[in-house]
């Protein structure tokens, strides 16, 4: 229901998925200026990149322990300044066991927020009584867009360094606010009938939810990690039009995300995941055979069209299956969040390397495609309580 308490929490975790879109954008959006300030090759650089998920899936798991003896409210009030941090060191990295340290540290913080901001987001929808969590994954592509375009405007007026650092003063300043708002560890947990009849979390029906949130994130790496380096590689992009390829996925998932909930209560879950799966195989389609740069920008646009919906439904479903709130099941999906983008940086930037980086994008293609078949999964009947 709507009370003044539930508008505060809403507000909060608003904020806390809108640092978490703000730092994710600003170092992935510079990633290819990052390759080129250390001089790595293609195998360099999907090395690295390996480093952030591969941290964040243990950031996620330490996360569940963690948010279960204390809350996800104090864990995002210690992460996220930890997260914007990272992303700084980065920036300013004199040398590459600098940056390998940024990443470690970004990696792990990553992980934490990611699954704290969502179980923040499940509260607050369980609260509400209503599907809610498309708006906070909206605000989280909001924020990713501002990051990008900032990337792109500034490409030749500051530095590497301030270019990454400066967004940061907002990203610690948006969760010093949001902090004292978020849902305390009591107002996580559900209503007392719910926690009382609630029995385990079974694995059989999140299986469905945890492969398409890897499929999804498989691409969504191709996206994140490898857009720049694929405008700049393969089409010969500008510096100012390198980062609008991200831009253009980030707009369209905005776009989506902001009418995703009146279209999860109107057709349902599956058929909004049934759909995304299909528009988001288009996409890459056309990057693979994009013959310039706007059609590439706009094929990364379908691409932000079609997986916008994913991931919130994932986490939405993989509630419903956990009555009494423990965080158990979001935990579980979250962490194939990171099975999916390790998965996506090896298996893209290996094909980049062994092929071209328009072949690449062929991998997340069918992946896409195959969510098609999972949508079902996403409109689950409650967990049967014992």
């Amino acid at each position: 229901m709507t009370t003044p308490r539930n508008r505060m929490a809403r507000t909060g975790t608003f904020l806390a998925f809108a640092v978490q879109g703000l730092c994710f954008a600003t170092l992935l959006t510079q990633v290819a200026a990052i390759k080129g300030k250390h001089g790595l090759d293609e195998g360099e650089l999907t090395l690295l990149l390996l480093i952030v998920p591969v941290l964040a899936g243990l950031g996620s798991v330490g996360a569940g322990v963690l948010a279960a003896r204390m809350g996800s409210k104090w864990l995002l009030r210690l992460a996220q300044p930890v997260v914007a941090a990272a992303v700084v060191l980065a920036g300013f990295a004199p040398n590459v066991p600098v940056l390998l340290v940024a990443l470690l540290v970004f990696g792990l913080g990553v992980g934490a927020v990611d699954a704290g901001m969502n179980m923040q987001g499940v509260a607050v929808e369980r609260r509400y009584g209503r599907p809610v969590l498309n708006g906070f994954h909206c605000v989280w592509s909001v924020a990713g867009l501002a990051g990008a375009l900032w990337a792109s405007a500034l490409a030749t007026t500051l530095n590497l360094s301030l270019t990454m650092a400066l967004p940061m003063i907002l990203a610690v300043a948006g969760s010093l606010i949001a902090g004292p708002l978020l849902c305390t560890p009591e107002e996580e947990k559900a209503p007392e009938p719910a926690a009382k009849a609630a029995g385990r979390v079974p694995w059989k029906p999140i299986i469905p939810l945890c492969l398409a949130m890897a499929f999804l994130y498989v691409g969504d790496a191709a996206v994140s990690n490898f857009s720049t380096v694929y405008m700049q590689d393969a089409l010969a992009a500008s510096a100012s039009v390198i980062p609008l390829a991200y831009a253009a996925y980030q707009a369209t998932t905005l776009l989506i995300r902001l009418g995703g909930d009146l279209a999860v209560r109107r057709y349902g879950p599956a058929a909004v995941v049934r759909i995304g799966g299909a528009i988001a195989a288009l996409g890459f389609t056309g990057v693979v055979l994009a013959p310039s740069q706007p059609v590439a920008v706009i094929a990364f646009g379908l691409t932000g069209v079609g997986l916008s919906v994913v991931a919130p439904q994932s986490f939405s479903a993989a509630g419903r299956l956990d009555p009494a709130g423990t965080g158990v099941a979001i935990a579980r999906v979250n962490l194939f969040n990171y099975v999916g983008f390790i998965v996506g940086a090896a298996l893209v930037g290996g094909l980049a390397g062994a092929v071209n980086m328009q072949v690449a994008f062929a991998a997340p293609l069918v992946l896409a495609a195959a969510i098609v078949a999972l949508a079902p999964g996403f409109a689950p009947k409650p967990a049967v309580l014992s």
